[in-house]
């Protein structure tokens, strides 16, 4: 049996309470992915091409410092890494996650929760920052799905 980590990133508590959700169903520790300086709603006002998240998310460099490296990606074979779709794709922040450990010979399930699109470019864009890792697209999780779906989605997984 592998040992499972999700580690994820919610500006809303959206993503968060799916990520708890599916760490139960899972057996799986549970890791937030916090930034170094906490998004506020201005900062995620994604009508203004000047606040900090569209400001990241326009530049494919952008890699906004966490709030620590503590996650025991090391310790675990599965990382379930979930976030918000941003600009159709993962945050930047997701990004210098991914960028900040070593996932070679992990197996890496993305999942997000989106207000309407898809997984978009998100896992062409991680694949790039965790080399050596097997990166699969996962499922959105939109809706609050209960810990009983999300246990037999992870056990279709076969993982």
């Amino acid at each position: 049996m592998s040992k499972k980590l999700v580690a994820y990133f919610s500006a809303s508590g959206v993503t968060a309470k799916a990520a708890k959700n599916l760490a139960e169903a899972a057996g799986a520790e549970l890791y937030e992915i916090r930034p170094e300086t906490l998004y506020t709603e201005d900062d995620l006002n994604w009508k203004n091409k000047q606040s900090r998240s569209s400001v990241e998310m326009q530049s494919e460099a952008s890699r906004p410092p966490l709030a620590d490296k503590n996650a025991d990606v090391a310790g675990h074979d599965v990382i379930f890494v979930g976030f918000p779709i941003w600009w159709y794709t993962a945050p930047a922040i997701i990004r210098t996650f991914m960028e900040s450990y070593d996932f070679a010979g992990k197996t890496v399930i993305l999942f997000a929760t989106s207000g309407g699109s898809g997984f978009g470019k998100a896992v062409e864009q991680l694949k790039a920052c965790a080399p050596g890792a097997t990166i699969r697209e996962g499922k959105l999780l939109n809706g609050s799905p209960s810990v009983k779906e999300l246990a037999a989605w992870v056990e279709s997984l076969g993982i």
